[in-house]
């Protein structure tokens, strides 16, 4: 029975720490302060660290520039309703000059036939220069640059969303990370309490074994000293993982793998939740990032068969040539008309037939918009069992918040009963040591209970967006 309250007591422990740290993202940053050790270590509350992560968090700035290259690709296809106007240029060099021959004939005239020889006419000189400014200007695309504009404003809807998302998941990390710090610097301390009790305990049965009545046994303060011997060893894993909480914060601010961030907080506080859960879920629709992603990817998917259509009218389009040449030659084709000009024409394309590829890309972008709109409501049903889900994990979180505090209360109570009887040598060591684990216990499984709450609520704030819980509480 002794072992199995030792081992257990331990284990419980030691798992209420490190189940706090099983997710950290390595984020680097630059700062300055360091203590003796060569390790940066400074202090903040809630809000500094969340400011600093939203400024020095590497996974911002990785979002804004799919943000960005989502306009520029928006902006890309704005660039198709204005004239696309371009210069050339060129020189040419032929190994000799171009020619026509003009063949032999005969001009029949009142007196005769007069013959006309063949003869060799020079077109151009070998080397030409050529400039020239072209444009054309499409005027009528059956819809395909709506099409593509239409796409790309879904396409920067959902970066934005994504990045807004990102933005959740950062102040999310950061608040589970500092009350956990916080979790780890209260049950540290629980264990250096409870060690220090056991060594006063050790100490007191000692000399009742050596003094006392010979009620206490030797065999009692070795038991004892093994616990103690053992908590000891625990006590340096507990601390371990305080000083591997206040890191795993710092990573997720911005700061070098060698800084620390101590929680101004010294313990956490019970904040009720009162919200109801209907109003909840019918109001996440609205700000939740995974549903105006999808509603930005069925405007994207409906731009693709708004293309998809286009190929089915014609296109047309103005053009434009201003050109100049430069030849040394003034005969042929070379001459001052030909050398310099412009030009505008009007073109048209006219699909006839192209075996039916643009009616099955047509049926297959509706089917497309099907296909999401058949997920947004998956996603629907989705967003509301998740939030089903942590509303009831916020209320039984509430109850076991309850339930460990009126535990914890009475394991203390006990414990100091059971302390002062052991003094008078009413009850046994055995008895005495398991009230003080047993505090110990209490205490862990209630701050634990404490710190899964505010986790809850991170959580769902993670979930329907930080709007939501600013409107509900407003």
């Amino acid at each position: 029975m002794r072992v199995w309250n030792k081992v257990s007591v331990n284990e419980v422990i030691v798992w209420v720490v490190i189940m706090l740290f099983t997710t950290l993202h390595p984020i680097y940053a630059q700062t300055s302060q360091k203590n003796d050790d060569g390790l940066i270590l400074k202090e903040a509350d809630l809000a500094a660290c969340v400011q600093e992560a939203m400024e020095n968090n590497r996974r911002r700035p990785a979002s804004r520039y799919a943000v960005e290259m989502a306009e520029a690709q928006h902006r890309q296809t704005l660039a198709g309703y204005w004239p696309q106007i371009n210069a050339r240029g060129g020189y040419l060099r032929m190994d000799e000059s171009p020619n026509f021959i003009f063949p032999a004939s005969s001009i029949t005239t009142i007196v005769g036939s007069i013959p006309v020889p063949e003869q060799d006419v020079k077109l151009m000189d070998e080397d030409s220069y050529r400039a020239s400014l072209e444009a054309t200007w499409l005027l009528y695309d059956g819809g395909m640059r709506k099409g593509y504009r239409q796409q790309t404003e879904g396409l920067v809807l959902m970066m934005k969303q994504e990045s807004r998302r990102t933005d959740l998941e950062i102040m999310d990390s950061v608040k589970r990370l500092y009350w956990g710090a916080v979790l780890a610097n209260t049950i540290h301390q629980i264990g250096r309490d409870a060690l220090a009790r056991m060594e006063t305990t050790l100490s007191l049965t000692e000399t009742m074994y050596k003094e006392g009545s010979g009620r206490v046994k030797k065999t009692d303060w070795l038991d004892n000293k093994v616990m103690v011997e053992s908590l000891r060893a625990m006590i340096a894993l507990l601390e371990k993982n305080e000083l591997m909480a206040q890191a795993a914060l710092a990573n997720t601010m911005g700061m070098p793998w060698y800084s620390s961030v101590k929680p101004a907080d010294k313990e956490m506080l019970f904040t009720p939740f009162v919200n109801q859960l209907d109003k909840l879920v019918g109001t996440a629709y609205q700000f939740n990032p995974d549903w105006a992603k999808v509603e930005a990817g069925i405007l994207a998917a409906e731009g693709a068969v708004q293309l998809a259509e286009s190929g089915h009218y014609p296109k047309l389009a103005l053009t434009g040539d201003l050109f100049k040449w430069w030849n040394d030659y003034d005969g042929g084709m070379a001459t001052e008309r030909n050398k310099e000009g412009w030009n505008v024409g009007i073109g048209v394309e006219i699909p006839l037939f192209s075996g039916f590829l643009h009616t099955n890309k047509v049926a297959e972008a509706l089917a497309r918009v099907s296909k999401i709109k058949e997920e947004q409501f998956l996603l629907q049903e989705g967003i509301g069992l998740q939030i089903r889900d942590i509303f009831l994990s916020l209320n039984a979180a509430e109850k076991s918040y309850k339930a460990t505090l009126a535990a914890m209360k009475t394991a203390a109570e006990n414990r100091s009963l059971n302390t002062r009887a052991y003094q008078h040598e009413l009850v046994d060591t055995e008895k005495v040591i398991r009230a003080q684990l047993m505090d110990s216990l209490m205490s862990a499984q209630h701050y634990k209970a404490l710190y899964e709450h505010i986790a809850l609520q991170s959580q769902l704030t993670l979930v329907v967006g930080t709007e939501v819980m600013k409107k509900l509480e407003n």
